[in-house]
C-alpha cells in the first residue's frame, strides 16, 4: 500500500469543485481511496456561519455560563444536534447524521473571527457526490478528528464514506488455533481515516487530501460505524 499527500490545493471557498481540483493534481486509478478533511468539504458547501446570526435560548445561555463558552456558539452546537449527552465539562452531542462528538464538530480555526464552520450536513452524501465526479472507481472517505473515551488525544475518524464498506465482519473466521471469532467487527473506514490524518497533519499544515493505493476493501455494505441505540451500552448511562 502507498499513501500520497495531494499538495497544491488552494484555500477552498464556497462553490469550489473539490473533485475537479484533486483530479488536476493527482492521476487517480481504480481502487484508490481518497480521504478528505471535513473542513474543505464543508467550506465548498458553504457551511460557514456568523456567530451574530445565532440568538441563544435560555438553555444555551445556561450551558454557556457553566462551561465558560460564548452562548452563540453553544446555540450553534444545539442547532446541529439531535441530542445532548453531556453539557459539562464539555458539550457531547449526537449530530443529525449520527456522529457523536464534542461541539457537534463545529470548527473555529482558520475561518476568521466571529465565524464558525459547521460539518457537512450529510457527509456520506457529500462523499457520494465527490466519488461520482472523480471519473474512476474509487472510494471517498470524509474525515474529522475526534477524542476517544479512555484515551488521551484525538485521532482521525470517518464521518462520511462512499464506495467502501465501513466495517469488515470477521465473525465466523477462525483464529490461529481454529477457534471461530464471534464478535469482531473491524472499523475499516476509521482505520483509513486515522492513517490519513497522520499524513494530513493538523493546524496550518494545509494538506487536507490524501490518497491510498493498493488497499484491498469491500466496495459496499450496509453497516455503519455509528453505533445504533439498541447496541449502545454507553449512551443510556450518560442519560442517567
Amino acid at each position: 500500500m502507498q499513501g500520497y499527500v495531494i499538495r497544491g490545493l488552494p484555500i477552498i471557498k464556497e462553490g469550489d469543485d473539490i473533485a475537479l481540483l484533486v483530479r488536476s493534481l493527482f492521476d487517480f486509478q481504480d481502487g484508490d481511496v481518497l480521504c478528505l478533511a471535513s473542513t474543505i468539504v464543508a467550506k465548498s458547501e458553504g457551511r460557514f456561519r456568523e456567530l451574530e446570526s445565532y440568538h441563544p435560548t435560555i438553555r444555551a445561555a445556561q450551558i454557556a455560563q457553566n462551561d465558560g463558552k460564548d452562548p452563540r456558539f453553544v446555540q450553534a452546537v444545539l442547532d446541529e444536534s439531535v441530542e445532548v449527552l453531556l453539557d459539562q465539562p464539555f458539550l457531547l452531542v449526537v449530530t443529525r447524521f449520527g456522529h457523536v462528538g464534542v461541539n457537534a464538530g463545529i470548527d473555529q480555526s482558520n475561518v476568521g473571527d466571529a465565524r464558525i464552520l459547521l460539518l457537512p450536513e450529510n457527509p456520506s452524501m457529500s462523499a457520494e457526490r465527490l466519488r461520482a465526479s472523480l471519473g474512476k472507481d474509487c472510494a471517498v472517505i470524509i474525515t474529522d478528528t475526534c477524542g476517544r473515551p479512555f484515551r488521551a488525544g484525538v485521532a482521525g475518524v470517518a464521518i462520511g464514506w462512499a464506495g467502501i464498506a465501513a466495517l469488515r465482519d470477521w465473525r465466523g473466521e477462525q483464529d490461529l488455533h481454529g477457534k471461530a471469532l464471534e464478535i469482531t467487527l473491524e472499523a475499516i473506514v476509521d482505520e483509513i481515516a486515522a492513517m490519513a490524518n497522520l499524513l494530513m497533519g493538523e493546524a496550518g499544515d494545509g494538506t487536507p487530501a490524501v490518497v491510498f493505493r493498493g488497499l484491498k476493501y469491500s466496495r459496499s455494505g450496509d453497516c455503519s460505524v455509528f453505533m445504533t441505540e439498541d447496541k449502545d451500552v454507553i449512551r443510556p448511562r450518560l442519560r442517567r
